[in-house]
């Protein structure tokens, strides 16, 4: 497993997640591209959208390489239990897993952000 050298960004995972549970934004994807978490969406809900191809994209660039804690976070709001989390986790993060990661999961309070 690889460890960073940076800080996971909970206030911008927040953020994040806030644009991920409102409704008005779905149906949305959340991806990676080069290392950088995007949430795409058509939505003209949100002031921070850009336009690409017709498509809406909210970029979070300050996270880098954190897709996986982002929908980490989301499945815990959605009461998932940890294991099943860091099983999804490492079913897609594979070689780029990081225990600093399942940690930052393990420790987000979840309970502050509405549904």
């Amino acid at each position: 497993m690889q460890e960073p050298f940076f800080d996971i960004p909970e206030d911008t995972i927040r953020e994040a997640l806030k644009v991920v549970i409102d409704v008005r934004n779905h149906p949305l994807l959340i991806h990676c591209k080069r290392g950088k978490v995007f949430v795409s969406f058509e939505s003209h809900y949100h002031p921070s959208l850009v336009t690409n191809n017709d498509k809406y994209f909210y970029l979070f660039p300050l996270i880098q390489h954190r897709t996986g804690c982002l929908v980490g976070c989301l499945r815990k709001m959605q009461k998932w239990s940890l294991l099943s989390i860091f099983d999804e986790y490492h079913k897609f993060a594979a070689a780029k897993a990081r225990v600093s990661d399942q940690r930052f999961m393990e420790l987000f309070d979840a309970s502050s952000l509405k549904r």
